[in-house]
């Protein structure tokens, strides 16, 4: 999901950002609406309405896709947020040099106002990113298997019964070291990239 969300966050923050008020309108709707709404119910949606809307008995799209898909709008959303603060942060004058220099808009800003824009908002990028995969245990409401629900299933069978302590310990371990490993490869680029001296 993340690896979908971010470009899409990216084109949603530059989107608002943008003169033309058409796309500035459709990208503030966008992530209006997506942040006002709990992620549930987008996984609702996602995995039970829009089924509704297809031909009957067509159920070509997973379960599990349609259950992604739903996660990337949902975090491109706080993804733009995210950037566009970023955005923000950079010097008018950045803006001003680029045009003057004759870069057209993509190349401002594939050049010059992203590269800073992603480097100020790396830790906010990196923190959204963690709170995406913890709220990923939300799937387990719509009938798809994580690893607390492989834990329950894993305790059903007689053999494991009584062992529910120990499952769900270890998927707490798995968990910890592998937000505390992202938090610390954020803190690196951090120290790599000087994001706490940005001017």
């Amino acid at each position: 999901g993340i690896i979908v969300s971010f470009p899409i966050g990216v084109v949603l923050a530059l989107g608002r950002q943008s003169k033309l008020r058409v796309i500035k309108l459709f990208s503030t709707l966008f992530i209006e609406f997506v942040r006002a709404v709990p992620l549930i119910t987008i996984l609702f949606m996602a995995s039970f309405v829009l089924p509704l809307f297809l031909e009957p008995g067509n159920n070509s799209i997973d379960k599990l896709l349609r259950a992604l898909v739903g996660i990337a709008l949902f975090q491109a959303a706080y993804f733009a947020e995210v950037v566009r603060g970023g955005l923000q942060a950079i010097p008018r004058g950045q803006y001003e040099a680029a045009d003057a220099i004759g870069l057209s808009y993509f190349q401002k800003n594939a050049l010059i106002v992203l590269p800073q824009a992603l480097k100020i908002s790396i830790p906010n990028i990196v923190g959204s990113s963690i709170s995406l995969f913890k709220d990923t245990t939300l799937v387990l409401i719509i009938g798809l298997l994580d690893m607390l629900a492989m834990v329950g299933l894993t305790t059903a069978d007689p053999y494991w019964l009584g062992r529910e302590t120990e499952g769900y310990v270890f998927v707490t371990i798995v968990m910890w070291v592998m937000l505390y490993s992202m938090s610390r490869y954020s803190r690196k680029l951090e120290l790599r990239f000087n994001t706490e001296n940005t001017n």
